[in-house]
């Protein structure tokens, strides 16, 4: 690659070098620039002129130099003179000066402040900037003033071929249909060349393929590639990979040139049919397979990819084709064989099926190519298994008569061993099914007899499963549904539809109608029922009443007579015989019940009783008893709250003089230490009902006569308590009839932080006498005054 680029830049520099040589002698180092314009010449005559004919004269005009040239990638070993500036006002003088300014002024473009010679300094790049754009001023070198307005020109940068051609979005991906005619667009390819396009053929493209020959070619200017072979079959070869070149200067020698790849993909047609990949398969499966279970599976191999490669399965022929169906797995693109009857190794032994694989999409273009299908045959063979046993029917139907004699034989079912080996059966009932055990079944030949007997009304049908088990092998069992009606006898009599109570009116009238009857009966004859109706043979010409037949299995009672007083006779009963038309004929005795009621006028009853004559009208004897257990409730009511008013709770003191008993009243609340800021309430200890003088206990009933006296009146809760306690011991020990009466306290808990031990006397060990109290000042001022006290009851004592 380097030796190529250095043939290609010898290339492009020899002529260059060439014609600079040959242009060197006409032009004398660069283009004298003056500014602005030239002056006007004076008019020429041209020669041949006479008089009387026109004299053509020319004005001379400026110079217009508004661009100048420079050559890019010169990189030679002094600047590249550019141009010259010259003003019309520089005649030798040396007091002007040129300056310049714009684009690159003083970097890339440098001016010659006497002689106006513009150089470039480096080395330029059309592809980063093509043009520049600069301003020219001549200028006084000693005062620095503008000697002449500033005049702006363009230095162009002149392209050479520098730049190769490149790719976009390289590498390239493409596809195109296998079988597709010769010059089918396969894709398109784009190369740029950052040369100057309208200067030469630095950018003239032009394509061509390196690698991809025969199969593909290339429009040279456009780019677009095409297939050149007609019929290339992907299944032969799915991928190309393809090298395009771009090549500038017109393709022609000395130009640049890029590459790139492209790769095309074959893309799939259904070009190609399915194709069994045997034309023979055998299988071979158990007779007692489950339906719909797979019994094989056969595949149709297809060369093409995706949907091209889908097939269809059927089966066209053979004589298991009502035994077997075949799906397509979606997946695997297998034909599954399945089960669609039940098999039968002793019926038939082995299947043949001929199985069909079809494309599902068919692509009309290759239909040529056809057909695209293929078939294969099946052979299945079905091998013996140990089947159970084989009812003669699924289910049983037997009818047996509600009177039919136990142990006598209501019906048979039959089972056998489907498999060669015939093995004998054993027949059982599935208790589970026959709870109340009616039925029993002989084990060996499988009749079923009557275990119980048998009641139509109750249970007109029995449903019973049988189970049959080969003896030689008890795993194989099967199960029948035997289903028992129970047929009817005439073993029920008619009876009364319901409970008649029958109302005849004090002012009816012969011949009325009183009730009307009718029967049911438990039995169901085929026929239906038909019932007959008379009166007992006793009464069979009763006085008061008669029946008359409806011919609808009902009767009607009707009253002879009129003038029925329920003083006379208040009920009246009729006893009918009722009887079937069954063989052998069944009756039954019913006795209607007949109330003399009284009734207005238009035969509405009002009352059937005889107590209803003194009663108010419109008031019955049940209204009558609601009344009086409403008063007799209420009574009690008063009854019982006056007695518990009586039994109030009487308080412990009473003022009367009455049986009294002792009553200890227990405190188990023990006051506190010093830290105990709820004290005890002195309150309690107060009797209130005492406050007006004395009252008598309940402990006993005083034998005298105590006379109470005015009692001192409790101070308030701020009294002193020792005068309290003195003044209540004082009235105890005056008073003969009043027994001891003991108000325990007890202390058991004195609270945190106090000093002392238990107060209580109870617990004290030693008597009083032995007790000294001196300790109780040592305490500290809250146990002062106890301490006195103690002190004094001491010296009293010893008083």
């Amino acid at each position: 690659m380097p030796k190529r680029l250095e043939e290609m830049l010898t290339d492009i520099w020899t002529p260059l070098f060439l014609a600079w040589i040959m242009v060197l002698p006409y032009i004398s180092m660069a283009p004298v620039i003056q500014s602005k314009t030239l002056q006007t010449g004076s008019i020429v005559g041209l020669p041949g002129t006479g008089e009387g004919e026109r004299v053509l004269s020319r004005a001379k005009r400026g110079w217009v130099w508004n661009q100048m040239f420079v050559l890019e990638e010169f990189s030679g070993p002094d600047p590249i003179l550019v141009g010259r500036l010259h003003t019309d006002l520089d005649a030798g003088a040396k007091n002007i000066k040129y300056i310049l300014a714009g684009d690159g002024a003083g970097t890339f473009f440098v001016i010659n402040d006497k002689t106006g010679d513009i150089h470039a300094m480096k080395r330029l790049d059309r592809e980063e900037k093509a043009e520049y754009t600069l301003t020219a001023q001549a200028i006084n070198r000693d005062t620095d003033e503008p000697l002449e307005p500033p005049s702006e020109f363009i230095i162009k940068v002149q392209d050479i071929n520098d730049n190769a051609p490149v790719f976009l979005n390289t590498p390239y991906h493409a596809t195109v249909l296998e079988m597709s005619d010769v010059g089918t667009s396969v894709t398109r390819v784009t190369a740029t060349d950052a040369d100057d396009p309208v200067y030469g053929n630095s950018a003239k493209l032009v394509y061509s393929i390196l690698e991809g020959q025969p199969y593909f070619s290339i429009e040279p200017h456009t780019a677009i590639i095409r297939t050149a072979l007609p019929n290339m079959d992907r299944e032969a070869r799915e991928q190309y990979l393809v090298v395009i070149q771009a090549k500038d200067m017109g393709g022609h020698m000395g130009g640049l040139s890029g590459t790139t790849t492209v790769t095309i993909t074959l893309t799939d047609v259904n070009d190609n049919p399915p194709k069994f990949s045997q034309s023979l398969y055998h299988f071979s499966i158990p007779e007692d397979i489950t339906l719909s279970d797979a019994v094989g599976r056969v595949k149709a191999n297809d060369r093409d990819i995706g949907e091209n490669a889908r097939s269809a399965y059927d089966i066209i022929d053979g004589d298991g084709i009502d035994a077997f169906e075949i799906t397509t797995d979606p997946q695997t693109q297998e034909g599954i064989l399945r089960l669609k009857k039940p098999l039968d190794f002793e019926t038939k032994k082995s299947y043949t099926l001929k199985v069909e694989a079809v494309n599902v999409h068919i692509d009309p273009h290759f239909i040529s190519r056809g057909p695209f299908k293929d078939t294969a045959t099946v052979k299945i063979a079905v091998e013996d298994s140990d089947e159970p046993p084989v009812f003669s029917s699924p289910t049983y139907l037997l009818e047996v008569h509600e009177n039919s004699a136990i142990n006598s034989v209501i019906g048979q079912v039959t089972a056998r061993d489907p498999d060669v080996s015939a093995s004998p059966i054993r027949y059982s009932i599935d208790r589970h099914t026959d709870l109340e055990r009616q039925f029993n079944i002989n084990s060996e030949d499988g009749k079923i007899t009557l275990a119980k007997a048998l009641d139509r009304e109750t249970d007109p049908w029995h449903n019973i499963t049988v189970i049959a088990t080969e003896i030689r092998n008890y795993s194989q069992i099967s199960r029948s549904s035997v289903t028992i009606k129970v047929l009817d006898i005439n073993d029920n009599a008619p009876e009364f539809a319901s409970e008649y109570e029958a109302f005849l009116c004090e002012n009816g009238k012969p011949g009325q109608v009183i009730q009307t009857v009718s029967a049911i009966d438990k039995d169901d004859p085929k026929n239906g029922h038909f019932f007959f109706y008379s009166l007992v043979p006793e009464i069979s010409n009763n006085p008061n009443f008669t029946i008359k037949n409806n011919e609808d299995n009902t009767v009607s009672v009707l009253a002879k007579h009129n003038g029925f007083r329920r003083q006379k006779q208040e009920m009246y009963f009729l006893p009918i015989i009722v009887s079937d038309n069954g063989n052998p004929p069944m009756s039954s005795t019913h006795t209607l019940t007949i109330r003399v009621c009284g009734c207005s006028s238009e035969g509405v009853v009002q009352s059937c009783n005889v107590e209803a004559y003194i009663l108010p009208i419109g008031l019955s004897m049940g209204a009558l008893i609601a009344i009086l257990a409403c008063i007799i409730l209420l009574l009690v009511i008063v009854v019982l709250f006056v007695t518990l008013r009586r039994h109030k709770n009487e308080p412990l003191i009473i003022k009367d003089d009455e049986d009294v008993r002792e009553n200890i009243i227990r405190y188990d609340d023990e006051g506190g230490g010093e830290e105990d800021t709820e004290a005890f309430d002195i309150a309690t200890l107060q009797n209130p009902d005492g406050i007006n003088g004395f009252l008598p206990r309940k402990d006993i009933k005083p034998d005298l006569q105590f006379m109470p006296r005015q009692g001192q009146h409790p101070a308030p809760n701020g009294v002193d308590v020792d005068e309290f306690i003195n003044v209540r011991l004082h009235e105890a020990d005056n008073d003969p009839t009043a027994p001891p009466y003991d108000s325990i306290q007890f202390y058991g808990y004195e609270g945190r932080g106090s000093v002392a031990g238990s107060l209580s006397s109870l617990e004290s060990v030693s008597s009083d006498s032995d007790q000294n109290f001196d300790y109780l000042r040592e305490w500290g001022p809250r146990f002062k005054r106890l301490g006195e006290l103690y002190s004094v009851g001491e010296s009293d004592m010893e008083t």
